[in-house]
């Protein structure tokens, strides 16, 4: 059983982009790369690399943080490079589960997608007294 389009708040994230949006892509069994369209209207979709690393509060101790992709709908627009902190439009997570012929379940995870890319607010720190 797959759950479908979750909401996920991700706004104790700081979003910074590690690969560039980009066309998604599938390798068809011949080994050819061919873009993914939307089934609806036939565009193009578009896979985002972020690393998702959670904004220090206080007695919460450092995390690491976390590479994750996202797909998009469609191209988010100029102006979204490697290094831009982000923010997500409508991010929801789907969930998936492979079946081996025997029902056992062999695989499964979670993926990321969302409405768009928004450029993250800009959090200023106030000058020391």
């Amino acid at each position: 059983m797959a759950l479908n389009d979750i909401p996920v708040i991700l706004s104790h994230y700081k979003l910074l982009i590690t690969e560039a949006p980009c066309v998604k892509m599938r390798e068809l069994d011949g080994g050819q790369l061919v873009p993914v369209v939307d089934r609806n209207t036939n565009e193009e979709q578009f896979v985002v690399v972020l690393f998702a690393k959670a904004r220090p509060t206080e007695g919460r101790r450092k995390t690491k943080g976390e590479e994750i992709r996202v797909n998009l709908p469609g191209d988010p627009g100029a102006g979204f490079e490697e290094g831009d902190y982000v923010e997500l439009i409508n991010p929801v997570i789907n969930t998936y589960e492979m079946r081996g012929e025997d029902g056992k379940i062999t695989a499964s995870g979670l993926w990321f997608k969302a409405d768009g890319l928004t450029p993250a607010a800009r959090i200023v720190s106030a000058p020391a007294a």
